[in-house]
């Protein structure tokens, strides 16, 4: 099953961009040392293999998942083999003493690489898992790119969203704050970042679940309205590599607009899915006509699928991955472009909200709209779209 025929595409994005700076990345990589937090996920796991293939001096990777940490030394073992370098992984969690003796005692390393996240918008449904959302994906970034500072770092990278741009869901908000807070502190020291489309068959995405369905004899579902780019594991792995390596402080790289990236639905990838793998795709009325005739529907060749409307909290009909106001420079690479990230921030507001998060939690109860009170300190903007739906009720 090739994946880029799924997404409507006949090339991979970076090639061009890759080849042209190889001798520069490779030379980056033989000579650095790298640790990568939240290694082990879809996107860690692709950003760990464009390392190790080219040789690193050190490869680190942290992950409070001891499977996938198991899954990707597999992986690599059984693909690439073995590097004269170090590598070496480590089931922690950042926000830890056993984190902090880590870096402690690793000496530091040339570029830190944040890849964790909490990323799915259905996690602002309640306020426990949204409060989280914001300690990972906010204040686990500030904890980890101190300790970056304080050792050295060459850059310290940190995976963002193309839902921080212009954000309706809390989830792309908390990376949009991320992104202020880093703006912050690159006066002291060099950060870049990405934004990149939704990255096809990730851990937990719908694609993903596309799988999981079949194998489970179940009925695919998937919103018929909702347009969104898609990236392919590699392609994100490679475009992390290029703004660690290549991106200037406060650069935030994204995948360039082109005739080979375009939206589609998740309902046009569900029906392109199915006929890969040997099944006509049969849409239903409803959730339960498709539950009740998987059985008899695969006998005959045909998959039920429910398709519908979105009207789910924070969900946007289309994505995008700048904003009208944002300074672009499109010229330095072919398929990748950059927004230029200017450093009017308001230290005094970062510092009120993340007060003001502390203060919830110290509290000990808190509610979402106290939450979503802070966020709109910081993104006045933020259009939050509430419907009081969230996709844990959808099949």
């Amino acid at each position: 099953m090739n994946v880029l025929d799924l997404i409507g595409r006949k090339r991979t994005l970076f090639d061009a961009d890759l080849a042209r700076h190889e001798a520069e990345l490779s030379q980056r990589v033989r000579q650095g040392r790298f640790l990568a937090i939240g290694g082990a996920g879809s996107i860690g796991q692709a950003v760990c293999r464009e390392i190790f293939r080219r040789q690193p001096r050190c490869l680190h990777v942290v992950d409070i998942s001891e499977n996938n940490l198991v899954e990707l030394v597999r992986d690599l073992r059984s693909s690439l083999g073995y590097i004269d370098g170090d590598f070496a992984t480590f089931a922690l969690d950042v926000d830890s003493p056993e984190f902090n003796a880590l870096m402690a005692a690793s000496g530091g390393y040339d570029h830190v690489l944040n890849l964790s996240a909490l990323k799915h918008v259905r996690s602002e449904k309640d306020p426990y898992t949204l409060m989280r959302m914001v300690q990972v994906n906010v204040f686990n970034t500030v904890r980890s790119l101190d300790w970056a500072r304080r050792f050295g770092a060459d850059k310290y990278f940190c995976v963002s969203t193309d839902k921080a741009a212009a954000p309706v869901n809390m989830m792309g908000a908390s990376k949009r704050i991320m992104e202020l807070f880093l703006m912050r502190d690159s006066r002291e020291q060099v950060i870049s970042t990405a934004r990149f489309a939704n990255v096809a068959f990730s851990d937990g995405s719908l694609l993903h679940g596309f799988n999981q369905r079949l194998i489970k004899q179940q009925p695919i579902a998937a919103p018929q309205d909702v347009r969104r780019y898609f990236v392919t594991g590699q392609e994100s792995g490679q475009l992390c590599l290029l703004s660690c390596l290549l991106g200037d402080n406060r650069d935030i790289f994204f995948p360039k607009l082109s005739q080979h990236l375009h939206l589609i639905t998740f309902a046009q990838i569900a029906e392109r899915y199915l006929r890969a793998r040997g099944y006509e795709p049969h849409p239903c009325q409803s959730e339960d006509e498709a539950r009740a005739r998987v059985g008899e529907l695969s006998a005959r060749g045909r998959w039920p699928c429910w398709f519908f409307d979105s009207d789910t909290t924070g969900e946007k009909d289309f994505e995008e991955f700048f904003t009208e106001g944002e300074r672009l420079d499109l010229e330095r690479f072919e398929s990748v472009g950059i927004v230029n990230s200017e450093l009017a921030v308001d230290a005094q507001l970062l510092d009120g909200f993340q007060s003001g998060i502390e203060r919830l939690r110290q509290a000990g109860s808190w509610h979402k709209r106290d939450v979503l009170a802070l966020f709109d300190t910081l993104l006045p903007e933020f259009a939050h779209k509430e419907t009081g739906k969230y996709l844990d009720g959808r099949m």
